[in-house]
């Protein structure tokens, strides 16, 4: 066997510790640029969604989903007012909230994030719904006082001329197939499942509701290049239109981020829904 020179393998070793610190520093650059730039730079997205049964008179109908905010002392209240700003700027005939609106139930940021969300304006009203970061009484009672409607597995129906939509919210932690089915049973709307986990398209499809959506995920927040987000494992859908038979699920990227201050090819955003009838399908 011929063996290397010596003096080979010094370069060697002088090569990959430039290519490690090379990564490093590159890694180092990254994390600095999604904590400067990339969390703070909020836009919106504008997606139609075309949906099976959907009444004409709903046709058209613009809804605002805002969710994931983490006010702490890492997430600015400049940034959910910032969203808050544009998601007006929409003219929304609904507004969906979509839940963790501090990090890990903060008391000392309840006030704050629900005051930064006092602004928030639709036709049809706002709705609510609770993350797994929430607590279930301060959080829900800031945002109602604000007439923000929270909604803790119930169910609410939106007049929209003569049609209407039915809302059913859900906490983070009701998952029994059966408890979604009985806050469903009777509506006569057009049915909307607003529920913080994206994996409860699963129970969706299941019981035949038409639409959910979801936050969560943050989009992955961290998407690294030729590796994507971990959080893919866990979600049927990470960000934006999943499809389980006739339901169709949106999932936004949110606003605020959670664990580290940082975003990587995941921009936050406020998303502006556009509900539009799915062709060859009556309602």
């Amino acid at each position: 066997m011929l063996r290397e020179p010596s003096s080979a393998v010094p370069e060697r070793r002088v090569v990959l510790k430039s290519l490690v610190g090379l990564g490093a520093g590159a890694f180092t650059g990254l994390a600095a640029y999604g904590y400067t730039r990339a969390r703070h730079q909020l836009e919106v997205s504008r997606t139609e969604l075309a949906l099976a049964g959907l009444p004409p008179q709903l046709d058209g109908l613009r809804v605002a989903l805002l969710t994931d905010f983490h006010r702490s002392a890492t997430v600015e209240r400049e940034d959910i007012e910032h969203a808050v700003a544009l998601a007006r700027a929409e003219r929304p005939d609904l507004v969906v909230l979509g839940g963790d609106y501090v990090t890990r139930g903060d008391r000392a940021y309840v006030g704050d994030a629900a005051d930064a969300l006092a602004r928030l304006d639709a036709s049809r009203g706002v709705f609510a719904v609770l993350g797994n970061h929430d607590d279930d009484r301060d959080m829900p009672a800031a945002l109602s006082r604000h007439g923000i409607t929270v909604l803790r597995d119930a169910r609410t129906t939106v007049p929209v001329g003569e049609a209407s939509l039915d809302l059913v919210g859900i906490r983070f932690w009701t998952r029994k197939p059966e408890v979604i089915a009985r806050l469903v049973r009777g509506a006569t709307g057009f049915r909307i499942l607003l529920a913080h986990d994206p994996r409860r398209l699963t129970e969706a499809a299941d019981i035949g509701i038409p639409l959910v959506l979801s936050g969560h995920t943050h989009g992955g927040q961290v998407v690294l290049p030729g590796m994507g987000a971990v959080a893919a494992r866990k979600f049927p859908v990470l960000a934006g239109v999943g499809r389980a038979g006739d339901t169709t699920i949106f999932v936004s990227r949110g606003i605020g981020t959670v664990y580290v201050p940082v975003r990587l090819n995941c921009p936050p955003e406020v998303s502006l829904l556009v509900l539009r009838r799915a062709q060859g399908r009556e309602a």
